[in-house]
């Protein structure tokens, strides 16, 4: 395990201690990479000068224990250049300056680690923890720590991050602050997870107990205290148990590695709170590692433990029998020392610890979850596979150092299925790559989307289908009431990404367009009503007497055909209506046909059949049919929706039926009435002359309706045609009239 322990040369004079920094930099590099550290330090002594951070730390200070940090981590010479650099966009001459002269003295990976780390520190104010209910911080937390991962290309940033907020932690022991408990604040809730998900355990520990020391000082004094008057006697014991259990794994003919297992001050603070021990009570103040190389000399050592130690009773855990959810193997036993209390024993394969300390088993994910389930979404699963790639890299990082494939490796390791973006609030909001600002609208709140009008990114006006970048704070136009554009669900004009959007853009047509049917199958109603002079008569029991559960559901089957105006004058007057008996089904096909109707009916002769007012069915639609109560069968095409709806909630009352064939004569006098829908740029003579290409197409039209709005016009057209051809050309010759956007059938 390595050590990271501060260096006291740091806080001195740069001019006389840089040999010895010097020294600390370059270990294990060639002389070739000391040669680039000692320019590096040559150039920042002269650029830093006296100059501090906001912490009132010299930069030169922080900018060499970090530095020392990436060092004793083993990391490479860029990741350490880069470190002591890192402060080169302030005290390198012009703006951009600083980037010419480190590509050109060190390189453009070095360059592009300080800038990443650069781009990082501008977040430092969006990730300090949000206040509010406790559920919702932690939601907004865990965002932060995944925002933090995708905002940079290379892995090493977050590193470097890590480092430097350790070496402030370090400097702010003996310089306390007015910030130093926001600061420990942030770097327990973000940067010590972080550190522990990327495996760098060293940094997290020291993260943790130093964020522990400034934000409740007395309980990190106590339990400090409780182990250092302890630790003689601990140490001892520890000495004394490793020697007697090695000798008895030799004298098994066990090969093992036997070690103390180190336990920080925090960890033992949220095992005496979690499960609410005593410090005498924990069994893990006091514990040993036992590392052996087959799975068989894990339980061989097991028994010999439990041959010197008397066991804990309830104590003992067998995870590599039954591994844990994440694949977690080890065993863990409790035993009675000599003095009467209890100590820890965990024996795991050397795979297995390589697995436990960098594989997906780490304790990050049973740690940190605390109450929630341990079954995570898909999606989560997904990040949690790229953390353990993660992890895994960074373990490699000797192997793939003089690989020219390494910084690619580690530009897979970008979060690059996610964006994070801001709200004008500074929210962070998580959406799929490529999605737009009505994406980003839609998340925060559906009427939000519905009502978006145009969207601003940093301050500039976008269109509504640009897509989004990582980190970008984004700001929605809303009209105070409105709709959406249908062309936000042409997937051509990328409007929408996301399916949530969608389905919610959707969703509101649908409603509009049940509203419409609604008011139409009232306004039927209402107008029988009025005509059997019983305008006050109670539409529930209406509904009722029609066999419907509600008047609304009532409106619904009117505005759709399936209730006509006789069973309603029937039911006003008293009398029951009678379903229609239910026509037997054969599977030979009828050659009669409904005198007028030119429609096939499967397996029935002459019926009464009625075309749906839902989608107006004209041939050679494909179509089906629906028995009606009392009003035989209504025809319907089979794309609608109103149909398959019905068909859903009946399916014994689905008929089949089919166009009959008809002489060319009676084919031109049949006429069928349609609806067409036009979007265009409104205008002054609109009206006119879509009605004209009509009048020349000698078209009637029984209905019109307009709706005009901000430049923009809607109209609905009820015409009569004799069959698709027909309205095929209409809509080919309406398009082509000046100020129209489209023109298709409704």
């Amino acid at each position: 395990m390595v050590s990271l322990v501060q260096n006291p040369t740091l806080s001195g004079n740069p001019a006389t201690d840089s040999g010895g920094i010097t020294g600390q930099l370059a270990a294990g590099l060639p002389a070739e990479g000391r040669e680039r550290i000692v320019r590096a330090l040559a150039l920042v002594t002269e650029a830093y000068g006296a100059s501090l951070l906001g912490t009132g730390e010299a930069t030169y200070r922080h900018a060499m224990g970090m530095a020392s940090i990436t060092a004793a981590l083993n990391l490479d010479i860029d990741t350490r250049l880069a470190a002591v650099l890192f402060a080169a966009a302030g005290h390198f001459g012009a703006a951009d300056a600083w980037r010419e002269t480190l590509t050109a003295q060190f390189g453009e990976t070095v360059t592009r680690l300080v800038d990443g780390l650069e781009r990082l520190n501008g977040l430092r104010l969006l990730l300090r923890p949000q206040s509010g209910a406790a559920a919702g911080v932690k939601t907004q937390t865990e965002t932060l720590r995944k925002m933090l991962l995708a905002m940079v290309e290379d892995i090493r940033v977050v590193l470097l991050r890590l480092a430097s907020r350790t070496q402030t932690l370090r400097y702010l022991t003996d310089h306390p602050g007015s910030e130093r408990e926001e600061i420990a604040h942030e770097s327990l809730e973000i940067y010590a997870p972080l550190a522990n998900r990327l495996g760098v355990w060293q940094l997290k520990w020291e993260l943790e107990d130093l964020s522990f020391r400034f934000l409740e000082p007395e309980t990190y004094k106590r339990i400090a205290r409780m182990l250092d008057e302890k630790r003689v006697e601990r140490e001892q014991f520890i000495s004394s148990a490793i020697a007697r259990l090695k000798a008895e794994l030799a004298a098994a003919g066990i090969v093992a590695e036997v070690y103390g297992r180190p336990k920080h001050i925090y960890s033992i603070r949220n095992k005496m709170h979690g499960k609410d021990l005593d410090f005498d009570s924990l069994y893990d103040v006091r514990a040993l590692r036992i590392l052996v190389a087959e799975v068989k000399d894990c339980y061989n050592a097991l028994g010999l433990v439990h041959h010197l130690w008397q066991p804990v009773r309830g104590q003992f855990d067998d995870y590599i029998s039954h591994p844990k959810g994440n694949y977690y193997r080890s065993l863990h036993t409790a035993v009675m020392a000599d003095d009467g209390r209890p100590f820890e024993v965990q024996i795991r394969t050397h795979e297995m610890h390589r697995h436990a300390e960098l594989g997906i088993a780490a304790h990050w994910r049973y740690k940190e979850s605390g109450s929630q389930s341990k079954s995570a979404t898909r999606a989560d699963s997904a990040y949690d596979d790229k953390i353990a790639w993660l992890r895994q890299l960074l373990s490699w990082r000797d192997e793939i150092a003089d690989n020219a494939d390494w910084v690619e490796q580690y530009k897979r390791a970008a979060l690059d299925d996610t964006i994070y973006v801001l709200t004008p609030q500074g929210r962070v909001i998580d959406l799929a790559r490529g999605a737009t600002p009505l994406d980003f609208a839609y998340r925060l709140h559906t009427d939000l989307g519905h009502r978006c009008r145009g969207a601003r990114i940093d301050g500039q006006m976008v269109p509504l289908n640009t897509p989004l970048a990582n980190g970008q704070r984004v700001e929605i136009i809303s009209a105070k009431q409105g709709g959406p554009s249908r062309d936000w669900l042409n997937p051509a004009q990328g409007y929408l990404v996301t399916s949530r959007a969608r389905q919610k853009c959707k969703q509101w047509f649908s409603a509009q367009e049940e509203a419409e049917t609604l008011a139409q199958g009232r306004s039927l109603i209402m107008r029988e009503l009025q005509r059997e002079g019983q305008t006050q008569a109670n539409l529930e029991e209406l509904a009722q007497k029609l066999g419907f559960k509600s008047s609304e559901e009532m409106f619904l089957a009117g505005g759709r055909g399936e209730l006509g105006t006789r069973q309603i004058q029937v039911a006003l007057r008293g009398s029951r209506v009678e379903a229609m008996p239910e026509p037997e089904i054969h599977t030979k096909r009828s050659k009669v046909e409904d005198s007028g109707s030119g429609i096939l009916v499967v397996g029935v002769g002459k019926i009464l059949t009625q075309l749906g007012r839902c989608c107006k069915p004209v041939p050679p639609d494909a179509i089906s049919g629906f028995v009606t109560r009392g009003k035989g069968v209504s025809i319907h095409r089979l794309e609608c929706k109103h149909f398959k709806s019905m068909a859903a909630r009946s399916p014994e009352r689905v008929i089949g039926a089919e166009w009959g064939t008809q002489g060319e004569a009676t084919q031109k006098s049949t006429l069928y009435s349609v609806d067409m829908m036009v979007d265009a740029n409104d205008r002054q003579g609109l009206l006119r002359d879509i009605s004209e290409v009509l009048s020349r197409e000698k078209i009637n039209v029984t209905a019109v309706n307009t709706l005009s709005r901000s430049g923009s016009a809607r109209m609905s057209f009820t015409v009569e045609l004799n069959g698709l051809p027909q309205l095929q050309r209409m809509l080919t010759l309406v398009r082509e009239v000046s100020g129209v956007v489209s023109a298709w059938r409704g």
